[in-house]
């Protein structure tokens, strides 16, 4: 045996038995990472449809977000009297009567009863956040001369907050030569029935986005901008505005009227621009100091804002008497 050299190699079960466990073992290694990948790309799939199916739903298409507007409904009486109540009873000074602020608010509700309601206001104030609530559903536009304001309240809403400044030129003490030059232009620049955005009357605000002339607003309130003694810019121009907005109405729930509403109606400036732009014959109701008017759109080839029989003053220059009337206006009104 020693001399042929030869071996005898002997191979345990064992050993074999670790071999072949250990490519089984592998091989599950590797199938449970094919299984692992499979998975990850189907939750990445799904996640993925979920999103797009989110940022791209039908239901925020332009098509779609008319008829779903239409379909909110605004708030409930019971919700409204308690917004209602509480604006009542805050201790703030310069705030509306509830007598002044359920006035609108009942006009808020019958407007946005058949389809949401577009409301126009001149003036933040204190009940800024009580009108916008109130027409839940619609659409709330604030126009006022202080930018900053404004801007504390985009921070506070967001993007659902919509407002714009507007530079007003106009002065308290310049009223009456103001209205004089309106009813002298009144066939040309200073027309009932115009788009504003193209006017170059003293009294038309034509600085605002282009899109705000030709939407058919339902309720327009003037509370703004400040106008408690001569140096202020006065309502004269917003009250102007409203009126021509009004008289310019097309398209909409298909009613022709607009309801505007004046705030601080017992003073001159006020008490004047109304009756010369809204006509005493659409005056419906005085609550407080709060006027409603209630305007109807007129052709476009109408020159005049009242009818020879609705304006009793056709024709005379109007004067001021501010001396005697700004020392008679109430404390409550003098941040206004």
């Amino acid at each position: 045996m020693k001399g042929t050299g030869a071996k005898l190699i002997l191979l345990h079960p064992s050993s074999l038995h670790k071999q072949s466990g250990g490519g089984a073992a592998a091989a599950g290694s590797t199938h449970r990472l094919w299984l692992l990948l499979l998975l990850s790309l189907f939750a990445f799939t799904f996640l993925l449809t979920l999103i797009n199916n989110t940022k791209y739903s039908p239901s925020t298409s332009a098509a779609d977000s008319s008829s779903a507007g239409a379909a909110i409904t605004h708030l409930s009486k019971p919700i409204a009297d308690a917004l209602l109540h509480y604006a009542a009873a805050s201790n703030s000074t310069y705030r509306m009567t509830a007598a002044e602020m359920e006035t609108i608010s009942t006009a808020i509700r019958n407007c946005s009863a058949s389809s949401p309601c577009n409301f126009l206001i001149f003036g933040l104030t204190h009940e800024t956040l009580l009108w916008k609530a109130l027409n839940h559903g619609g659409r709330t536009v604030f126009l006022d001369e202080n930018e900053y304001l404004i801007s504390k309240y985009e921070q506070s809403l967001g993007a659902d907050f919509e407002a714009y400044d507007v530079q007003y030129t106009t002065k308290v003490s310049n009223f009456p030569e103001l209205i004089n030059a309106v009813k002298d232009r009144l066939k040309n620049e200073c027309r009932p029935v115009q788009n504003l955005l193209f006017s170059d009357c003293k009294l038309g605000i034509n600085d605002l986005p282009n899109h705000l002339y030709v939407v058919p607003w339902d309720l327009i309130l003037v509370d703004g901008p400040k106008g408690y003694s001569p140096k202020m810019p006065g309502r004269m121009s917003a009250i102007f505005t409203a009126a021509v907005l009004a008289r310019s109405k097309r398209g909409g729930s298909g009613d022709d009227k607009t309801h505007v509403f004046v705030h601080d109606f017992d003073r001159e400036v006020e008490r004047v621009c109304s009756q010369e732009f809204l006509c005493s014959d659409n005056l419906v109701e005085v609550k407080g100091s709060l006027a409603h008017f209630v305007v109807e759109k007129m052709e476009a080839d109408s020159f005049e804002f009242c009818t020879e029989s609705k304006s009793k003053g056709k024709g005379r220059k109007v004067k001021s008497a501010l001396s005697s009337s700004s020392s008679s206006s109430s404390s409550r009104r003098r941040i206004k």
